[in-house]
């Protein structure tokens, strides 16, 4: 991030009005060459106004960044007649045995589709046999989602992440504590999709294109009230007609447009924090998706937090729970819905603050940014970057520490204490500011 980029950055942030943050009057801008487009042109441009846009293939051409071989859904099984045989697909060999998520789409349940967990052998041959007969099948349209490829195989450097999504503070924290990821592949014939949804505490993600179409219709945070029903819920598929009915979605007809965008085989789509989505793939495709929270969007992220934790106090309390419980056993369901709840949350920002408090305060050698990529990353993005890093974990450290529902929790458990944390990264601050 260059001087001008920061400055811009932080009087963006000063107004955060409706009008600073704007909206693209339907227009997704198109990236044709990464060469003539820098990370802080996507900084200033798309991550602070939460824009979305779509980069070319020409971007990375052939998809050598992500290193996945061919574009053509090719699927060649070696001997599967044992399950340590390997299947490859579109260039990489993988375990056949492997394990992997695979959703039905011909089926609702609740809000979403049922998942089963299948042989990754056995998908390939259902996606085989489901071409053959003109993409239909007894089983249903199954679609492989949410797959930690990254996580089951931490050994293979199976794809690399382009700069402009280097900034990844959910899997940096995930990493560091041997949790979770938000790294996934989705593999899916032609017809397979995925219902509308707003992704993992408002991230942001970016989707890449392996091969196959896919379209996208686009909401803005906040135009999905306008699609929720006489009770409060929002529609399983926005394209269907009962949408139209007033009587069901009072106000429908109020939502602007849905932008859509058409992704082509090797395109990047980077789809804004907040924003509410519908995904159908137009061709067999193979993607790859990873969720990612950063400096720009962590208040987004805390709004959520709070909003959750919020929504479950209204439903405990019209339970018979002691009122001295109530607000563990809220923050224990709040964590069971979302993944996360204030202490963890805490935890989270304690992890992104003190990397970059390291980083600041003592620089990093060849050697160690080869072993501890994540301080790599931000070694990489910059001094002025880490400096925006931290400013942003600061206000949202100010008031998770001053927030009431926080302030009940027992915070002595805490290391180091909030108060001491922030101390430090304004000290951090300071004097890289010198």
């Amino acid at each position: 991030m260059d001087r001008a980029t920061f400055a811009c950055s932080t009087a963006f942030f000063q107004d955060s009005s409706p009008a600073a943050l704007g909206l693209p009057g339907g227009h997704v801008d198109f990236i044709e060459k990464a060469d003539s487009f820098s990370y802080s042109d996507f900084f200033r441009d798309y991550l602070i106004p939460n824009h979305p846009c779509v980069f070319s293939a020409k971007c990375f051409p052939g998809m050598t960044i992500l290193g996945l071989g061919s574009f053509l859904p090719t699927f060649v099984s070696h001997g599967t007649s044992r399950e340590s045989d390997p299947c490859v697909l579109t260039g990489v060999c993988f375990p056949g045995e492997a394990v992997v998520p695979v959703a039905n789409c011909e089926v609702r349940e609740y809000n979403s589709n049922p998942k089963e967990q299948l042989l990754f052998r056995e998908f390939v041959q259902y996606w085989q046999e489901y071409i053959r007969n003109g993409h239909r099948s007894p089983r249903g349209c199954l679609y492989l989602k949410d797959w930690h490829l990254s996580r089951t195989f931490p050994d293979r450097d199976v794809y690399s992440i382009p700069v402009y999504f280097s900034s990844d503070w959910l899997n940096e924290y995930w990493d560091s504590v041997a949790g979770d990821d938000f790294r996934f592949v989705y593999m899916g014939p032609k017809g397979s999709w995925t219902p509308f949804h707003a992704d993992v505490f408002r991230s942001y993600s970016w989707s890449a294109n392996i091969c196959g179409r896919k379209k996208w219709l686009l909401y803005p945070a906040g135009q999905e009230e306008f699609l929720k029903d006489l009770h409060g819920n929002l529609p399983f598929d926005v394209t269907a007609p009962i949408l139209q009915d007033g009587n069901v979605y009072p106000r429908s007809k109020q939502s602007q447009p849905p932008l859509e965008i058409l992704q082509e085989a090797g395109e990047i789509v980077f789809i804004p924090s907040g924003w509410h989505h519908q995904v159908h793939n137009l061709e067999d495709t193979i993607s790859i998706n990873h969720n990612w929270v950063n400096g720009c969007n962590v208040a987004t992220m805390w709004s959520f937090l709070q909003d959750e934790l919020a929504a479950v106090q209204r439903e405990m309390s019209q339970w018979k729970i002691p009122m001295e419980d109530r607000h563990l056993q809220c923050q224990l369901i709040m964590k069971s819905c979302t993944g996360i709840d204030y202490k963890e949350f805490y935890n989270f920002l304690r992890v992104i603050a003190e990397n970059r408090i390291s980083v600041l305060e003592k620089g990093l050698d060849d050697e160690a940014l080869a072993k501890d990529t994540s301080k790599a990353a931000i070694s990489s993005l910059g001094m002025l970057h880490a400096v925006f890093d931290l400013q942003r974990t600061g206000k949202v450290l100010t008031s998770l520490n001053s927030n009431e529902d926080f302030r009940k929790l027992d915070v002595s458990s805490l290391s180091p204490a909030p108060e001491v944390l922030l101390h430090h990264l304004k000290a951090a601050i300071d004097t890289a500011l010198l």
